[in-house]
């Protein structure tokens, strides 16, 4: 336990030696804040009379609410105005939404892509008209004027999917064969990509040798992607695979490569049976940390999540942002330093490292850790205590 919560702590100290450097002198860096807050040396709020866009989502996604609440908390707490925009995963929507932000002044844009393929030319603009871009969660394409990017280690986040259901079958030691069905994301999201391979490295050995079989025969990242990353589309795919490959057969395990989908991948199990003692829900998994996958872990429904600390990502973007508006190099800790490539320029970004959290751990990452209180999942602390 006490590892794991060290993690943590490591990554929010991490971030608030990053935060003292942004906010002294000529030197900057992207990541946390310290007791300084954002503020200059001399106490003035770096973001006094300054603006900075936020063009997002889906507000439909408890993800985006938290990267909504943490941005603001943080560019405001730095002295920021703050406008917000949720595309509702309309790239047209969110092209205009950003052309408006730009016309009326920002200083500043945050962005996370409602289709990575489709915002070079709004971010030209933003170029033309000197507004900065600290590009979030997911990755522009096709823009050389993408300077910094502040996302999750991608890879890392599947790799992690993928291997807690090779240790959870135990796949090591087991002959199987198990059957295994896979839900990844959306297609015009470029870090689903990232997620997929990331899981296909532990998952593919095993299915190559055997131990798994997926009996739908879905294993392309194009035949297992899911529009939108919407749980209902989830859902239907799962229906149909289930009432197509599972008349006689049981799945053992689910890959759901983020909470909604595995929302609704359980919720069509269920509705053929699963969940009982005589027919167990298979492995599933995820990532996001919403308060509803918390509630279905801590319920034995959804097996596992992937912890990602939403707080440090939003802190490093918000931080990012602080430091090319007021003309500071932004430094990235070796430690947190990626490069992805938008097939135009390799983005300088800062990585959080993800974490699996399940049954056995989901106390610590998520109550003694500050994530989330007992409160917002709808416990009293008795209660989130007794439960761990």
């Amino acid at each position: 336990m006490l590892k794991k919560v060290l993690a943590v702590l490591l990554s929010l100290t991490c971030l608030a030696a990053l935060f003292a450097g942004c906010s002294g002198g000529g030197s900057s860096a992207a990541g946390g804040s310290s007791a300084a807050g954002g503020s200059s040396a001399g106490g003035e709020k770096t973001g006094e009379g300054k603006t900075i866009g936020i063009a997002l989502t889906s507000k439909a996604l408890a993800r985006t609410n938290l990267d909504s609440i943490y941005l603001t908390q943080y560019l405001e707490e730095m002295g920021y105005e703050v406008m917000i925009q949720y595309s509702e995963n309309d790239v047209a929507v969110q092209n205009s939404q950003i052309e408006t932000m730009v016309s009326s002044g920002i200083d500043g844009l945050i962005v996370s892509p409602s289709d990575g393929t489709a915002l070079a030319g709004a971010m030209e603009l933003c170029h033309e008209n000197d507004v900065k871009v600290c590009d979030y969660d997911a990755l522009i394409m096709d823009s050389e004027y993408i300077e910094y990017y502040a996302t999750d280690n991608l890879f890392e986040v599947g790799r992690c999917q993928g291997q807690y259901i090779v240790d959870a079958l135990d796949l090591e030691n087991e002959t199987g064969p198990f059957n295994l069905e896979i839900f990844a994301g959306s297609m015009t999201d470029n870090n689903a990509t990232y997620f997929f391979d990331g899981a296909m490295s532990a998952l593919q050995p095993y299915i190559d040798n055997g131990k798994l079989v997926v009996q739908s025969g879905q294993v392309t990242f194009a035949e297992c992607s899911t529009e939108k990353w919407n749980a209902a589309n989830a859902q239907t795919r799962a229906d149909t695979i289930l009432s197509t490959y599972y008349s006689d057969k049981r799945v053992d395990a689910c890959l759901t490569q983020n909470d909604d989908l595995a929302t609704g991948v359980i919720s069509a199990l269920k509705s053929v049976g699963y969940g009982t003692a005589d027919k167990p829900l298979p492995v599933t998994t995820g990532q996001d940390c919403n308060v509803s996958a918390i509630k279905s872990i801590i319920a034995g429904e959804q097996t596992s999540t992937v912890f990602k600390d939403i707080k440090e990502l939003a802190r490093a973007a918000s931080n990012i942002i602080d430091c090319m508006v007021n003309g500071r190099e932004v430094v990235i800790p070796e430690d947190k330093l990626g490069y992805y490539n938008n097939n135009v320029v390799d983005v300088p970004t800062y990585q959080v490292s993800p974490m699996v959290l399940d049954k056995s751990n989901w106390y610590e990452l998520i109550i003694e850790s500050g994530f989330y209180t007992a409160e917002d999942l709808g416990m009293t602390e008795e209660e989130a205590k007794a439960a761990a």
